[in-house]
């Protein structure tokens, strides 16, 4: 498997995944796949099984803020798969032409309140949050963990400050293990991935924004039928059981 980075620029996606492209000729089809950054674990481990069950054929990813993935898909990325982390992200690519038929939800998430190990500063609740001592980082409300978090604050009435807004949730989270922030609000599979270097704590406000992720083949998908291919392993039995080993709930569940 060959990761690639996240989206910094369309310019710079179009670059890489075009000399990707060079090499996918070379040693077989390279599905690309352009997934949230809440799913790099996840789908990293379904990238190797995927790749071990279709000898010959790689799968390349590019992680990032799904607001961001979006753009690259509808300036013209290259790209044959996107898995989102809200369905309104999706609803934009697909009204610009840029799905394969309809978009499938195959996972959902919630919202977790991270700090350092042992939650130094005893965060207990979301209302927290607004303590002014607090330094508090949020996702940007343009990419769906910070729509998500905006959604939370504003049906508790939580009032907060935060030192920096992210583009992603592996930035917000990030920002807590290395200290630059007390707590940060990300999905609850974030907080699974990073084990014991952080501390999650729960919260029933999260039960307010729920995210569905949907995954679809793209309209000029470059490896029509290997995406279609990695979609249906994204949804079969052994797709959901990685997700649910990473913290997803499944598509109509409200509690894990």
């Amino acid at each position: 498997m060959r990761p690639a980075a996240a989206l910094a620029s369309v310019g710079a996606t179009l670059l890489a995944l075009a000399l990707s492209g060079c090499s996918a000729q070379e040693t077989g089809p390279t599905v690309t796949v352009f997934a949230a950054a809440s799913l790099k674990e996840s789908f990293t481990t379904l990238g190797e099984e995927f790749e071990e069950r279709n000898p010959g054929t790689e799968v390349e990813f590019s992680f990032g803020g799904s607001d961001t993935l979006a753009a690259g898909i509808t300036g013209g990325a290259p790209a044959d798969v996107f898995a989102s982390a809200d369905e309104a992200t999706m609803t934009r690519v697909t009204r610009a032409g840029g799905t394969s038929g309809q978009p499938q939800v195959f996972a959902r998430n919630r919202l977790r309140i991270v700090t350092a190990p042992g939650n130094p500063d005893r965060v207990r609740s979301l209302g927290d949050l607004a303590r002014p001592e607090l330094k508090v980082v949020l996702c940007d409300a343009a990419v769906p963990c910070g729509a998500a978090a905006r959604t939370v604050l504003e049906t508790a009435g939580v009032r907060v400050r935060p030192v920096s807004y992210e583009q992603d949730v592996k930035g917000a989270l990030t920002k807590v293990r290395l200290k630059e922030a007390d707590a940060a609000l990300v999905y609850a599979t974030d907080v699974r991935a990073a084990g014991d270097a952080v501390t999650g704590v729960e919260f029933p406000e999260a039960e307010t924004a729920l995210n569905s992720y949907p995954i679809a083949v793209l309209e000029d998908a470059p490896q029509p039928e290997e995406a279609e291919a990695f979609v249906e392993f994204v949804r079969s039995a052994e797709g959901r059981r990685v997700l649910r080993a990473a913290g997803f709930m499944e598509p109509g569940a409200g509690r894990p």
